[in-house]
């Protein structure tokens, strides 16, 4: 037996208030399903964001040299 006709076989044999009550649950689902958040894809943004960097980038910082 499929889920769908699973699912027809109880919603037929339930009382009136149960169905309504499964219709509501039903469209929550649905709504809750198509307003999931999408997950962002890794790498996704891979080159939307190239600074200039100096040319002195990888020097030691002055701030730093009594560390050295």
């Amino acid at each position: 037996m499929t889920t769908e006709a699973a699912l027809l076989n109880i919603a037929e044999n339930l009382p009136d208030d149960l169905k309504i009550e499964l219709l509501h649950y039903a469209e929550y689902l649905m709504n809750k399903s198509l307003n999931a958040p999408q997950k962002p894809l890794a790498g996704s943004m891979k080159g939307t964001f190239i600074l200039p960097l100096p040319e002195d980038f990888d020097a030691p910082l002055e701030e730093f040299e009594e560390y050295m």
